[in-house]
């Protein structure tokens, strides 16, 4: 027998069902975890608005905390 002869054997008998169907596994634990992301990412929507009452009263008792002259960073 030649390598070629027995490369080719060994490749006959490691053939084995649908290779597409194997992977399957992989597609679903993909869509769970992207789907888990979607759901955290979906329960920050609309934060900023719950505590808008907050911010209001911060900015309003911390008004005179602003500079008049803004020039930048450490200036």
């Amino acid at each position: 027998m030649t390598i070629a002869t027995i490369v080719a054997l060994a490749a006959e008998e490691s053939e084995h069902g649908n290779v597409a169907l194997e992977t399957v596994g992989y597609g679903l634990v993909a869509v769970a975890v992207f789907t888990a992301l979607a759901l955290v990412t979906a329960s920050y929507r609309n934060v900023a608005n719950r505590h808008a009452n907050k911010a209001e009263a911060y900015a309003r008792a911390h008004a005179d905390d602003v500079h008049v002259h803004q020039a930048g960073h450490g200036h």
